[in-house]
């Protein structure tokens, strides 16, 4: 016999539907004015286009350089992920297995930064970046995002890094195995689900970011981003939204690819880092 669902379980099902799509109106905002002359932006937002208008599209394209500035996400966000992933899993693996007051202390002051505002330190960092000529710099970026990636990272690795058997690194040991060559070839293949899950939330955090590149590499068009690049639409007399609205759906549209594809590592990997933690 079929088991009836609890009402409480529609509720809360009807609850998470209402949200999403509140999430999700934005997104559809700006996919819908993309597509729409610039009378029909000002006219109406919300009203679908009239005639679907593609050449926002191709115009854009051009105008911003598209394939330059992907690249330059690219770089950026590959050279950012690379950094954080390398810092923070050895530096979590080497905390979570010595087990000392000192390194206590050290990963406490490892994961304060996230409860620090950029907001207040960014004057800061630009004069730092300045001195060690990383800014105007796409690699550069990427070197700066290790910072503020790394804490958050530190802090999943850690809690997935204690659930794993102190066992195994001892037979790695004996096996010959030590060092760098036990974490790379032992202890790393272990935390892919949770490496997962911070790639894809650092690909969402980089690629979209917008004030720190603002900062750092918008005083030049050959090291501009595409979230800076939709900007250049809006300016203090005018506003072209119809091709501000184009720019932005095409800056995050392959972050979004990426999030689709891989979402379900996402939850994977906190809840097994949660657990093991």
């Amino acid at each position: 016999m079929r088991k009836k669902r609890p009402a409480g379980r529609y509720a809360l099902e009807a609850v998470m539907v209402l949200l999403s799509l509140l999430f999700l109106y934005p997104l559809f905002l700006a996919i819908n004015n993309s597509f729409k002359s610039f009378g029909e932006v000002m006219s109406d937002v919300i009203a679908l286009p009239e005639k679907i208008i593609f050449e926002n599209y191709a115009y854009v394209w051009q105008f911003i350089n598209y394939p330059k500035l992907f690249m330059n996400n690219l770089v950026i966000t590959i050279v950012g992920l690379a950094g954080i992933i390398l810092v923070s899993s050895i530096a979590a693996y080497k905390l979570a297995r010595t087990k000392t007051r000192m390194s206590g202390l050290i990963y406490l002051l490892c994961i304060m930064p996230m409860l620090i505002p950029f907001q207040s330190i960014m004057l800061t960092v630009l004069q730092f970046a300045k001195q060690l000529h990383l800014s105007e710099s796409t690699w550069g970026l990427g070197v700066l995002y290790w910072g503020f990636g790394a804490p958050l990272a530190v802090f999943i690795y850690h809690g997935f890094v204690k659930g794993i058997p102190q066992e195994i690194d001892e037979s790695a040991t004996m096996d010959g195995a030590s060092g760098f060559r036990l974490f790379f070839l032992v202890i790393f293949p272990l935390l892919q689900s949770v490496t997962t899950t911070i790639i894809i939330i650092d690909v969402m955090w980089i690629w979209n970011d917008f004030l720190l590149p603002l900062l750092m590499v918008n005083g030049s068009p050959d090291t501009k981003t595409l979230t800076l690049a939709a900007y250049t639409f809006v300016g203090q007399y005018t506003s072209d939204w119809q091709y501000a609205m184009t720019a932005m759906v095409m800056a995050v549209l392959p972050s979004i690819i990426v999030f689709i594809f891989l979402q379900k590592y996402i939850v994977k990997g906190v809840v097994a880092g949660a657990v093991k933690g």
